[in-house]
């Protein structure tokens, strides 16, 4: 077995009897592609050291890296939305050609004591130069015959990092705010202490609006109104400004409070406990009444989201 390594690219490529272990493509009519201007073709998914892979081919070179006169090929890792937050995995990584006339492969892989590392913001690793057109298309090379062609690869992990202590602070630039408005019917006639509207969604989080129509604590002369958020996590934090309102049905004069708050597992709730009086809000001249119907809305807009993962190093 032969090999030799290109210090340009820290890559070494020797001639192996051995097949790849973990998947095979074989692609027929490859002249196909190239005709058509396939930019790059993704196999299906497989399995390998507990992970899930594709092979990423790009039959005339990786224009985005721009590759020139080379076959590119790299192995994604799919399906990462299980794995923990802060996860890492290294491994040793082939990647194969088969020469059809010896029934041999050309192996490509980095130099001896580099890994590829794939993480977050780098799901994908090989080779831009992974084989030259002209060697490629060389008859003589076994590379491509009668049109066909097979890779293969073979994927090590030798080291994965997860379930770090972590966290991921997600913005947006979109300012807009969503409003819910929850029309509360026989509102006289409520003889519990709160209710709560119905559950509505602003950024991937529920929320409701909690009324408590004789106050809350000691404060009977008041109506208290919140917003809660509903589905928070031991971890979650979510950043955000929010407005209560209590529509004056008549003349448009409506009540509002508008606040900045994080909402978290220990204070998942943002309001006012003296929201109004119920002496005004029971003036049917003030409009907070009309039929006895209120009319209240809450209007949020989410800027930034927080999730965090305290375990252990794996």
């Amino acid at each position: 077995m032969a090999s030799f390594v290109d210090e340009q690219d820290e890559v070494v490529r020797f001639i192996s009897d051995a097949p790849p272990t973990h998947y095979k493509l074989k692609i027929q009519l490859f002249s196909i592609l190239v005709e058509n201007a396939v930019e790059k073709y993704e196999s299906a998914e497989f399995e390998a050291g507990g992970y899930r892979w594709k092979l990423v081919l790009y039959p005339n070179g990786n224009k985005s890296k721009n590759v020139k006169d080379h076959i590119s090929l790299y192995l994604t890792l799919t399906d990462t939305s299980s794995l923990p937050l802060g996860w890492e995995v290294y491994a040793v990584l082939r990647l194969f050609l088969l020469d059809q006339c010896k029934d041999k492969y050309l192996t490509v892989q980095d130099a001896i004591g580099k890994e590829s590392h794939f993480h977050e913001l780098n799901l994908e690793c090989g080779f831009d130069h992974f084989v030259p057109l002209k060697a490629f298309n060389d008859a003589s090379n076994g590379y491509l015959v009668e049109d066909k062609c097979v890779f293969g690869t073979e994927v090590f992990v030798t080291k994965e990092r997860g379930r770090v202590q972590a966290e991921c602070l997600s913005m947006t630039k979109d300012t807009s705010s969503v409003k819910y408005v929850w029309k509360i019917e026989n509102f006289s006639k409520f003889s519990e202490m709160d209710y709560y509207s119905e559950a509505f969604s602003v950024r991937g989080h529920k929320w409701k609006i909690q009324v408590f129509p004789k106050g809350i604590d000691s404060m009977w002369s008041y109506l208290s109104f919140y917003l809660d958020l509903v589905d928070h996590t031991p971890d979650s934090k979510a950043y955000t400004d929010c407005t209560l309102r209590i529509v004056d049905q008549l003349q448009a004069k409506h009540i509002a409070f508008k606040a900045d708050h994080c909402f978290t597992p220990a204070n998942f709730y943002c309001g006012w406990p003296k929201f109004v009086t119920r002496s005004y809000l029971n003036d049917p001249g003030n409009g907070c009444l009309v039929k006895d119907v209120c009319v209240v809305e809450a209007e949020v807009n989410v800027w930034g989201c927080q999730s965090s993962t305290a375990d252990m190093v794996k």
